[in-house]
């Protein structure tokens, strides 16, 4: 039989038949209030009673009883009614909370939720053999998650996600190819219907999704252009689903260079249906390529051996695309809407001096210098030696 409770200044403070101690509280609401969890002795309580205190006196209380559902009912609410997302962007979502945060504190109250609760969780995950990259995706959805809980729907007083750098990806950096060696691996493609497939990702500078997306409509008949109108994923329940790009600043028309016009004006002519609603690259049946496309792979993979690019990933096309429009000198806003991008976060990160530009820079520089010099040189010897030509007086 729990004792009778131990009345304080604030609170009260209960033993219950288990040896734990019950912490209550008269709220701003005029109702009572119990601790989320017990504790394993009187002052752990009283600590926590004092801690409750300073956030009505503080002004910052929040009703627990909002904050008792579980973070999992609450994360899986919130991913299904998240304005905006792409249907791959909200498959991702899903993915990380039954992997990564459901299965260890996806059961805890969002009352219950403190930071070191948090780091634990962090820390954990990594040690369970999951991968920086994987584990601060994780992290950056339960902060999210979070952040809604305390700023929009008023139900916890603070994010408890406040681990520095915990949500830092830092990917290996990618190779990127020369191009002659686009051309090489192009041309390597078993299959000729993927050559233009290859050109375009690049020069294009597009992402898989869109790339596969693309309708004759899309597609100047010159080859002069490209325009980005939507992109498919791939989702386990539905198969390919069209739908829009990964941001608003995906929706853009780039122009492409005249060296790889004419093998786009082939592939429409050869592999492409009359129909402004055909899709421009197909497998052989017709229908839209699949990321698991065998035809494509087993090309692929033997096109990247060939020419001596094994680790090589489909996105590093566009990850080429991007940083030779970049050496091409154009300004950071142009860059940014060629690669489809809303920050200049991505852009700038492609603006990195490379060597080739750091050289290009340092000849300018020396141009600039000899013609000073030059100048300054050529003005002294006027002046040490007078003029070098001299008037004749006419007869």
């Amino acid at each position: 039989m729990a004792k009778k409770a131990r009345r304080r200044r604030f609170g009260w403070v209960r033993k219950l038949p288990s040896g734990r101690h019950q912490a209550s509280y008269l709220g701003p609401d005029g109702r009572r209030h119990a601790a989320p969890y017990t504790f394993d002795s009187a002052t752990s309580a009283d600590r926590w009673l004092v801690q409750v205190e300073t956030t009505i006196l503080r002004r910052e209380w929040f009703d627990p009883e909002r904050a008792s559902v579980q973070l999992r009912d609450y994360a899986d609410t919130w991913i299904e009614q998240r304005p905006g997302l792409r249907p791959s962007t909200r498959a991702l979502y899903r993915r990380l909370l039954d992997r990564y945060i459901s299965p260890t504190i996806g059961t805890a109250q969002l009352s219950a939720i403190d930071t070191p609760m948090v780091r634990k969780w962090r820390s954990e995950l990594l040690g369970d053999g999951v991968s920086e990259s994987m584990a601060a995706r994780a992290y950056r959805l339960l902060r999210a998650v979070l952040m809604t809980a305390a700023t929009e729907d008023k139900m916890i007083p603070r994010n408890p996600c406040q681990i520095r750098g915990a949500g830092v990806e830092n990917p290996e950096e990618r190779p990127v190819l020369s191009l002659a060696e686009v051309f090489d691996l192009a041309d390597h493609m078993k299959h000729p219907r993927y050559r233009a497939l290859i050109l375009l990702s690049v020069f294009g500078t597009l992402r898989w999704g869109e790339v596969t997306a693309l309708r004759i409509r899309d597609l100047a008949t010159d080859g002069s252009w490209v325009r980005v109108a939507g992109a498919l994923v791939e989702l386990r329940s539905k198969g390919l689903v069209c739908g829009p790009p990964k941001a608003r600043a995906s929706l853009r028309t780039n122009a492409l260079p005249n060296a790889i016009r004419p093998a786009i004006v082939e592939h429409l002519a050869k592999y492409v249906q009359a129909s402004q609603d055909a899709w421009v690259f197909t497998g052989e049946r017709g229908n839209p390529i699949r990321s698991g496309n065998r035809n494509l792979l087993t090309g692929w993979k033997d096109a990247v051996t060939a020419i001596g690019r094994s680790g090589l990933h489909f996105h590093d096309l566009r990850h080429t695309g991007n940083t030779l429009a970049a050496q091409t000198y154009v300004s950071t806003k142009n860059l940014m809407a060629r690669m489809g991008q809303d920050s200049s976060r991505a852009a700038l990160i492609y603006q990195h001096a490379s060597r080739q530009v750091d050289q290009t820079i340092a000849e300018k520089l020396s141009t600039l210098i000899d013609g000073m010099t030059g100048a300054a040189k050529h003005r002294g010897d006027e002046d040490d030696n007078g003029p070098t030509s001299v008037l004749v007086p006419a007869d």
